[in-house]
């Protein structure tokens, strides 16, 4: 190999080394305070990310997310206490934000409809049952029948003894 070959590849390996800190991202900034994200991991856990499917905000690798606990982050610089931050996020977001949503009248279905669904089917159910078994009919055998099957109960039990 050449002296100019070898400067060719040692530069390619040299861009070949530095292109993947180009495309890394510098690491999102974690808090400070240990204690401050220690609290928001704590009390993100409750919430509910609104763009992920039923995941905790503090799983959620969504954009918004990230918002969200940044935000957090910011009230409890500002000294606000976790209800108060909470109180906020439901104000904002509404109940759907909190995992555990509190019992109150727009809730209520959300508590109980499982329950009174559950309620309605067994009537249906029930209802169900009994008028069908008074369409049943029980089948009537004919005298020849009737004689029929006594022949071949008696046949087998000759069989069987």
């Amino acid at each position: 190999m050449s002296f100019v070959s070898m400067k060719k590849l040692a530069l390619l390996l040299a861009l070949m080394l530095l292109v993947p800190y180009g495309w890394a991202k510098e690491a999102a900034p974690v808090a400070e305070d240990p204690e401050i994200e220690r609290r928001m991991i704590a009390l993100s856990e409750d919430l509910r990310c609104l763009v992920c499917q039923n995941e905790s905000l503090a799983g959620s690798r969504a954009d918004f997310a990230n918002d969200l606990r940044r935000e957090i982050r910011e009230q409890m610089h500002a000294n606000k206490s976790d209800k108060e931050i909470v109180d906020f996020l439901v104000a904002r977001y509404g109940d759907f934000v909190l995992y555990r949503p509190p019992v109150k009248p727009s809730t209520m279905f959300l508590w109980f409809g499982p329950f009174f669904f559950l309620l309605i089917g067994a009537v249906l159910l029930v209802v169900y049952l009994k008028r069908r078994r008074n369409q049943i009919e029980e089948p009537m055998l004919s005298e020849q029948q009737r004689q029929q099957a006594e022949s071949l109960l008696k046949e087998s039990k000759g069989n069987n003894a």
